[in-house]
């Protein structure tokens, strides 16, 4: 299982935040986030049962997709301040579970994730846990998206069978899609005037962006005016959505099986104020 780990943690910290209430230790560390994080994909581990986790991260920082277009992301607003010391608790949270923590400078954790999950499924059967839509383009016959849905223990699986049954689209669409849609969470545009409607009923009719640019005398006037007009944009915008899955990351499968060590949670668990949620894992006091 590769997990996406901001996307976990920023959903459990918002959770719990947006009801006005915030975990802390006594001395005052928040840690609302790092208890929903562990809920969340402690309740995953349980439901589909990996023999091997590891936890991908975003670094934060200048990436290549802002080399591509300087706008990307620039409309996320600053992570909340109960927030930002829990970025490096969850690490050590992690890493005294055994998971490894895997990141890559430059790069996004989707860009990790798509990486392993090319090379340990030419090996295995591969589960991606995330709320990201964008990874929907990795889902493959060895590779299952699983998708966070709204409360907690929902899930939508994605196979390519799932994927298709519920868009009419093939993993690699989802690229093309969002190259014609944009993304407004990540702050580029796409052709300006096309949605995702219009977007699906393109890429299902003529198959790829190649496809529909081969077909520009077939479309309606407005919906060529809209695509010629922004041809640039149409092209970098595909550049930002694909998924890189050749990022200078790895990670021997021996050191992420999913063995815990009892006493070393227990005590991270414990400096937390967290024995309640130990106990709901099932890991025994000492």
């Amino acid at each position: 299982m590769l997990v996406d780990g901001m996307a976990l943690l920023f959903r459990a910290y918002f959770a719990t935040a947006s009801g006005g209430y915030i975990r802390r230790t006594k001395s005052g560390v928040p840690t609302n986030a790092i208890y929903g994080f562990i809920r969340y994909f402690w309740d995953a581990v349980q439901r589909f049962e990996p023999s091997h986790v590891v936890c991908c991260w975003d670094l934060g920082g200048k990436t290549f997709r802002g080399d591509h277009f300087a706008a990307y992301k620039g409309n996320r607003p600053q992570a909340p301040d109960d927030l930002i010391p829990q970025f490096s608790l969850i690490l050590e949270v992690m890493e005294s579970l055994g998971v490894p923590n895997i990141s890559s400078e430059g790069y996004e954790a989707d860009d990790c994730i798509g990486t392993l999950s090319d090379q340990f499924s030419r090996d295995m059967d591969v589960l991606i846990l995330s709320g990201d839509h964008d990874l929907l383009q990795l889902v493959s016959d060895r590779t299952t998206v699983i998708m966070m849905k709204k409360g907690h223990g929902n899930y939508k699986v994605y196979t390519p069978n799932s994927l298709y049954e519920e868009r009419q689209l093939l993993p690699r669409q989802i690229i093309d899609v969002k190259a014609l849609m944009g993304d407004a969470s990540d702050n580029y545009p796409g052709v300006r005037g096309i949605g995702e409607k219009t977007a699906m009923k393109l890429v299902q009719e003529y198959k790829s962006v190649e496809g529909i640019l081969e077909n520009l005398d077939q479309l309606t006037a407005n919906v060529r005016g809209k695509i010629e007009a922004d041809l640039e944009m149409l092209h970098v915008s595909r550049k930002l959505a694909e998924i890189h899955c050749n990022v200078p990351v790895a990670c021997a499968l021996d050191i992420c099986e999913l063995v815990l060590n009892e006493e070393q949670v227990i005590s991270k668990f414990e400096e937390l104020e967290m024995k309640s949620l130990y106990q709901w894992m099932g890991v025994a006091s000492v």
